[in-house]
């Protein structure tokens, strides 16, 4: 008896997901989206796995410099971005931007101490030796360097303020039209706006608690610091919550389908976890992947973090970040509940 019940729900809940064309399509559709965009913004040709800036001239009047150059060159995964001031490839490798940076002319290389990807960058670097004696030469980085555990933090918590915010409404309201208690509150004197802030602000609460829980145990556990105003850095975390909610209420404005739901906000969550900077930078990239990333606001969210905490940047500093995520918010608030459904159709 037991078996039946359990076999008839299985049925049941089979047969509601085929019926329901949207979600199945998007199941079998959204894989394919994923794949097609990430290998066309991530093949060989697009980006390796590890990005060398390249100071001044390319090539060196050294012959043993500019035969270890040539071969480390050859190395698969590498990318090679020229630049012509130091400050700014130093800049870029303390903030693990670069991975290293290769300067032909004076024969010269540095890496981040604390970087993963610069120790395996100049393990491939000498095991392409020029002649006996010759080759490039070593220098250390001088002034701060930030850890890249430090580095790594601020997008740690944005990743996990992006998927609260998505799925933590957009999921929800979503279920709420799907079974009728929207159209309860529909009944009441409660306008679309209203409903909408309300949950915004009520999300962005708990969004906020839990990112101090985790800020005050990681920083207890791992000796963070933040070098910046924590005024500002609860500001930029409270304008890039909302932008992350008011997001998903967009996403679940008018769909009464859960697995839809669920496809659509996967969509959005995971390229802008992979784009916005989370684990490594787009240094060297292609010009259109940089500005795509612009146009999310988990982007915004973890560089304007990352300059306070890692840089003690202060308001000026990350006035862009800040405008953009204002900006964005009223937006997705605005086509929100412009687009708002009280009832599934």
């Amino acid at each position: 008896m037991v078996f039946i019940r359990i076999w008839a729900l299985f049925v049941a809940r089979n047969k509601e997901f085929l019926r329901d064309r949207s979600s199945l399509g998007w199941s079998i559709l959204f894989p394919f989206l994923v794949i097609a965009g990430f290998s066309l913004m991530f093949t060989e040709n697009s980006r390796g796995m590890y990005t060398v800036g390249i100071l001044g001239k390319t090539m060196s009047n050294d012959p043993g410099i500019e035969d270890q150059l040539q071969r480390f060159q050859k190395t698969r995964f590498l990318v090679l971005v020229p630049f012509d001031d130091f400050d700014t490839a130093i800049d870029k490798l303390k903030h693990h931007g670069l991975d290293m940076i290769l300067s032909p002319e004076s024969g010269e290389y540095w890496i981040s101490e604390s970087s993963p990807s610069s120790y395996i960058v100049e393990k491939m670097l000498l095991s392409n030796p020029g002649e006996p004696g010759k080759g490039f030469a070593k220098r250390v980085i001088k002034g701060r360097e930030v850890p890249y555990v430090e580095w790594l933090f601020p997008g740690i918590l944005g990743m996990n303020m992006m998927f609260a915010g998505l799925f933590g409404v957009g999921f929800v309201v979503v279920r709420y039209r799907k079974n009728g208690m929207l159209k309860r509150l529909s009944a009441t004197p409660i306008r679309a706006h209203e409903y909408l802030v309300s949950q915004v602000l009520s999300r962005v609460f708990t969004m906020l608690l839990t990112t101090a829980v985790v800020y005050g145990g990681c920083s207890f556990l791992y000796h963070f610091t933040c070098r910046g105003s924590y005024l500002l850095l609860l500001l930029i975390f409270f304008l890039g919550a909302i932008s992350m909610v008011a997001m998903g209420l967009l996403v679940a404005a008018r769909l009464s389908s859960e697995e839809l739901a669920s496809g659509l906000l996967n969509m959005i969550a995971w390229p802008m976890m992979f784009l916005s900077g989370v684990w490594f930078s787009l240094e060297g990239s292609k010009p259109w992947v940089k500005t795509l990333a612009q146009a999310f606001p988990l982007t915004h969210l973890i560089e304007g973090a990352r300059q306070i905490m890692n840089d003690g940047a202060g308001f000026w500093d990350i006035r862009i970040h800040l405008l953009v995520l204002l900006i964005m918010s009223l937006v997705f608030l605005a086509l929100g509940s412009l687009f708002f459904e009280w009832k599934k159709h």
